[in-house]
């Protein structure tokens, strides 16, 4: 029996006038989403907890099948594990997102999307600056990398309040620099940031020719040592993960789950929707379950971008979704499940904690009545998880 797991990240949203009503799911071209939906089941369910956060982290956790509530220990320490960074158990790691910004307002939580080789500079030239015994950067994909701070947890520092910058994007940066205990030595970093990237000589050569320079740190996302079960002694199923960001590959690789690197895979509208899909194939040969995460709807949420959210929604669902259904069309023995990790709606631009629909299709997967694959259609269904950590049981096991 093989498994696969395909997530739109970001893919659901609210009406949107300019569509005459419809989600971009809705207004969008998904045929292979649709198959899947009307020969299945269509559902909703709830990926993020209560009281928590709708962040990424949070609720890939809850799809892959463990309660945030118990397990989740921050986003930094899982994107740290995908690259290889030790944690001890006094440590504490935050995002560090290069942010372009001027004066006291956040203008992109990306620096236009920097790439990662310009990043690399920076970064290296903000740890040599910047770094010391307790303060260590480390360079990730594009705009998103990591500050390790050794013995921050006996400072507290994973219990500071700190906001997302895709939360923000054009506010003010000083009413949302961390909160809390030991918070200054945080903010002190972000600040000399901003002092030191205004006379690097590569970022003014950046600042000439690019609308949206690097300029800045932003700090968020702390967390320590996660402690989670791996994936085969909780479904005795082996299995991969496929994705551009260091937050899903840093998952996986907590999780006991194989990270398969994509050449070509960016993170952004870009990216090769189908080199993943094949890969995808690729690791069932040797594998019961795949896990393919596609990033692209959920940075054009973030962008507020509704031509290129509908349009990441097609290409995910005609070169990802309809590549793995033609390899398996004649194939009885497999099960596949469709869902966004979280809703980023057009109109807010930031993730939101509602319930997302799912479609799940194949062997023991008796059909509903259903048409399509949409948030409205899926509102029509009574298969409803309220704690998202139980559709993975229900996907693989088969009961609830």
């Amino acid at each position: 029996m093989k498994y696969i797991l395909l997530v739109g990240d970001g893919m659901a949203d609210y009406p949107i006038e300019e569509l005459g009503g419809r989600t971009p799911l809705e207004a969008a071209r998904t045929p292979n989403m649709d198959f899947i939906a009307s020969g299945g089941q269509l559902g909703m369910v709830k990926t993020v907890p209560p009281k928590m956060n709708p962040a990424s982290d949070v609720a890939n956790i809850s799809i892959l099948g463990y309660d945030p509530k118990k397990y989740y220990s921050g986003r930094g320490p899982l994107e740290a594990a995908n690259l290889g960074i030790r944690l001890e158990e006094d440590d504490v790691v935050f995002r560090c997102n290069l942010i372009t910004a001027s004066g006291d307002k956040l203008i992109d939580y990306s620096a236009g999307h920097i790439s990662s080789k310009e990043a690399d500079i920076i970064i290296k030239y903000i740890n040599k600056k910047l770094g010391s015994g307790r303060f260590k950067f480390y360079s990730g994909v594009s705009y998103r990398h990591l500050l390790l701070v050794k013995g921050g947890k006996r400072e507290k520092l994973q219990d500071l309040k700190c906001v997302p910058p895709h939360d923000i994007t054009g506010g003010s940066i000083g009413k949302h620099l961390p909160r809390g205990k030991n918070a200054q030595a945080v903010i002190d970093l972000m600040r000399r940031s901003y002092e030191l990237l205004q006379e690097h000589e590569i970022n003014s050569v950046r600042i000439d020719l690019k609308e949206n320079p690097a300029n800045m740190i932003w700090l968020w996302g702390q967390g320590k040592k996660p402690d989670m079960p791996d994936f085969f002694s909780k479904y005795a199923i082996s299995g991969s993960v496929i994705s551009a960001v260091d937050l899903i590959k840093g998952l996986g690789k907590i999780l006991g789950l194989e990270v398969i690197n994509v050449r070509g895979a960016t993170g952004y509208y870009d990216t090769d929707y189908k080199a993943k899909a094949r890969a995808a194939l690729k690791s069932l040969e040797e594998r019961d379950f795949v896990f393919v995460h596609v990033e692209a709807p959920d940075e054009a949420g973030h962008n507020g971008d509704l031509r290129q959210k509908i349009t990441a929604i097609e290409r995910f669902d005609q070169l990802v979704v309809g590549t793995v259904l033609e390899a398996f069309k004649h194939k009885k023995d497999f099960r596949v499940l469709v869902l966004p990790d979280h809703a980023t709606p057009i109109s807010v631009k930031t993730h939101v904690s509602d319930m997302v629909c799912f479609a799940i299709y194949g062997k023991g997967i008796i059909p509903g009545d259903f048409l399509s694959y949409s948030e409205k259609e899926a509102g029509r269904s009574r298969l409803c998880f309220k704690k998202g950590h139980e559709l993975m049981d229900y996907f693989i096991r088969g009961n609830r």
